[in-house]
């Protein structure tokens, strides 16, 4: 019966694929008015099935498409879909999203606990969050009407999310007279084309976290995720927050591990074989920005380290709290070890490639110099083939004859010269190469 089920699971999921395929090779195909007719099949079709048969077609889909199909997807259905999916599709679909520009009713999203599980509100109006009981809510890229709202609301003092970055070191991590705790703390954001740290405000007020930033960040969506597909994974917004920074430096050891595998190219291509300057200049640019990365993730890290610091020090965690935060730390003293290797490793590529860029430069000049060393004996008799004195001393010879017989000369002098140093080259090498066996 069992096998009966799996069977016609797989039949109808490839009965829908190569439906999803049919429509996406019309739209590669037409750019006209079918384009959209077909774009808006494709929406209706996709809308007509569940998310386990949406997410199957995601997981067997080539990249191209799946962005493409991905893209047809209304937001608030994504994240379902994003629960029953593979982890390394989720993640790269999780980390694409974050590139794409946000909807205007996303900018608040509010969380509550429902049977264990952190439930996102929905949010249209101010009387929707009115009704809200949140443990957390989140706001990406808000306007001044959206924060005066939330304000207002729950009588919080909120930062601009425009002017995170502007504040001294001592004014990030601090506690209001009423309990009220404020952390601003840098999350890494890694892309493809860029690599950037993104300032994050946290804000805890009467058991319900706050936070704010300028953009979305996989974090925060991977966060969301895990919470809302585990139950009791997290307890209280206490538990939000540790977790946040929990996901931050996992976040970054995986940013890391690329790291390792982009070193792991150069240095092949460094220590294999003979580079030219083009490649070490390509070489040079890309370990600029491996560098790049590895020190806005030493910095991501340091700055987690000094805000689960400031929550230690502050006393209000249960004890199963100081614990993870404990192991957050321990992770984070490992992650230190292997940013501090990193930077040794580029440093030895950087000299290693610079070591080849002056490699080229001496063959360079050793070329020139042994044209010089060719030329130099027939500049000498150039100089005397054009003095008065050689056409008197062939003055009974035709002057075609007795200057195509120093033509010829000139050629045997520069051939004997050349043949010289070649020899003395190949004595040398054979010399060095006897004293290393010798060795």
């Amino acid at each position: 019966m069992l096998e009966s089920d799996s069977k016609s699971n797989q039949l109808e999921t490839q009965r829908n694929l190569l439906q999803v395929n049919r429509l996406l090779q019309k739209h590669k195909l037409i750019e006209t008015l079918a384009h959209k007719q077909n774009l808006t099949e494709l929406e209706v079709r996709l809308a007509g099935l569940n998310h386990q048969a949406v997410a199957d077609i995601m997981e067997a889909l080539p990249p191209d498409d799946r962005e493409a199909v991905w893209r047809l997807i209304p937001e608030e259905r994504q994240e379902e879909i994003l629960l029953v999916m593979k982890d390394d599709i989720r993640a790269e679909l999780v980390t694409d999203a974050e590139t794409e520009p946000m909807s205007h009713n996303m900018a608040i999203r509010v969380f509550d606990l429902h049977e264990g599980r952190l439930r996102q509100i929905p949010i249209t109006n101010r009387k929707d969050l009115a009704r809200a009981t949140p443990i957390w809510i989140d706001m990406v890229a808000p306007d001044d009407a959206q924060i005066a709202w939330v304000k207002q609301q729950y009588g919080v003092e909120l930062p601009n999310p425009k002017a995170l970055t502007d504040l001294e070191t001592s004014a990030r991590f601090y506690m209001e007279d009423n309990g009220e705790v404020h952390l601003h703390s840098d999350f890494l954001l890694d892309r493809v084309d860029e690599s950037r740290n993104v300032a994050v405000a946290f804000v805890l007020h009467n058991g319900t976290l706050f936070t704010i930033r300028e953009e979305e960040l996989p974090v925060f969506r991977l966060q969301r995720l895990r919470a809302r597909a585990q139950t009791n994974y997290v307890s209280e917004a206490k538990d939000v927050l540790l977790d946040l920074y929990a996901a931050d430096v996992e976040y970054s050891a995986n940013a890391l591990e690329d790291i390792y595998s982009e070193l792991g190219v150069v240095g092949r291509q460094v220590l294999g074989s003979h580079i030219t300057d083009e490649e070490a200049a390509m070489i040079l640019a890309s370990i600029a920005e491996e560098e790049d990365l590895n020190g806005r993730i030493r910095r991501n890290v340091m700055d987690t380290r000094r805000a689960l610091s400031f929550l230690m020090r502050a006393k209000f965690l249960s004890e199963s709290q100081h614990e993870d935060v404990r192991e957050i730390l321990r992770d984070i003293e490992s992650l230190d070890g292997h940013t501090a290797f990193l930077f040794n490793k580029i440093n030895f590529l950087m000299d290693a490639t610079d070591s080849s860029i002056n490699i080229n430069q001496n063959k360079d000049i050793k070329r020139l110099t042994v044209i010089s060393v060719v030329f130099m004996p027939l500049n000498v008799l150039a100089g005397i083939g054009g003095m008065s004195e050689y056409s008197m001393m062939t003055s009974g010879i035709p002057w075609p004859v007795s200057y195509g017989i120093f033509t010829l000369c000139l050629i045997l002098v520069g051939w004997l010269t050349f043949a010289g140093l070649h020899h003395l080259e190949r004595r040398k090498n054979k010399n060095r190469i006897a004293a290393i066996k010798t060795n």
